[in-house]
Parts: C-alpha cells; structure tokens; sequence
C-alpha cells in the first residue's frame, strides 16, 4: 500500500510539472491585437503603455487601439493631456493601480449631484494652490501683499 502511495505521488508530480511546462493551452487563442499587430501610428501613441502590453486583457487593448486611432483628430492640448495620463498610469506600482480602479468605482457610485459637489470642492482646491500665498513681514506684523517688500509701503 505504501509503495502504491508514493508511486501515485511521484506519478502526479510528473503529471503536474510536466503540465506547468507545456506552453498555453492547444488551441488557446493569444491576446490581440499583439504589440507587433499595432501600426507604427498606434504604437507611437501607445509607447508609454508598451511595458504593459502583454499583461493587458483584449478588451482594454481593443479601448487603447480605439483611443490611438482617435488621437490624430484630437486637440493639441487633448493630445498632451492623454498621453500625460498614459505615462502617469504606466508609473503606478500595481498597488496604485487598483487604488485608483477602488476610487473610480466609488466615484461611479455617487449621484449626479455628489459628483457635482465632488467636482466644485475639487476646483475649489486647485484654484487655492494657485493663488499666491501672502507673505509676512514680522516689522509690521500684517501681510504684505503678494511680492511685496516693507519698502513698497
């Protein structure tokens, strides 16, 4: 019985890692369009989701072809800005990433009117960091204007 036991298990690790080193499934289709499927256009436009390619599923690489396809009809400034979004994305670690799929989610779950307010504080706080603080002059003790110098009084 001992000796039909150990014959099973040595048989199944045979089995299993055989198994593991064989490639892909027979007959299972790769993920299209491949990297090298793309036109040199596509790919320009894609460059900073290269490292990515092959860990993405079809659906997202069929959106990012749609997306490149698009680009030369786009805006200048949309141009800058996607492909700013594409290199900000392909620099999150994994971790990032899900974060930031977490937070979309929860955005999609709010109303119509939360994502309003969401957006209004949003602005709200850009339009903060762009003001320019005031400065202090501790001579006087009130603020000087912005720039300001206590010779300018």
């Amino acid at each position: 019985m001992a000796k039909t036991a150990v014959a099973l298990i040595v048989w199944l690790c045979i089995a299993l890692s055989a198994a593991a080193a064989q490639p892909a499934k027979q007959g299972a289709k790769p993920v299209r369009p491949a990297w090298t499927e793309l036109s040199a256009a596509q790919q320009q436009v894609l460059a900073p989701l290269a490292a990515d390619w092959e860990g993405m599923d079809s659906s997202q690489r069929k959106r990012w072809v749609v997306i490149a396809d698009r680009y030369p009809k786009m805006k200048p400034a949309e141009q800058q800005r996607l492909q700013k979004r594409m290199k900000d994305w392909a620099a999150l670690t994994p971790e990032q990433r899900q974060q930031a799929r977490e937070r979309y989610k929860n955005l999609k779950k709010l109303t119509p009117q939360q994502r309003r307010d969401m957006s209004r504080q949003w602005q709200d706080y850009r339009k903060s960091l762009a003001q320019p603080e005031t400065q202090f002059d501790p001579a006087v003790g009130d603020p000087l204007p912005p720039g300001g110098a206590a010779a300018e009084r």
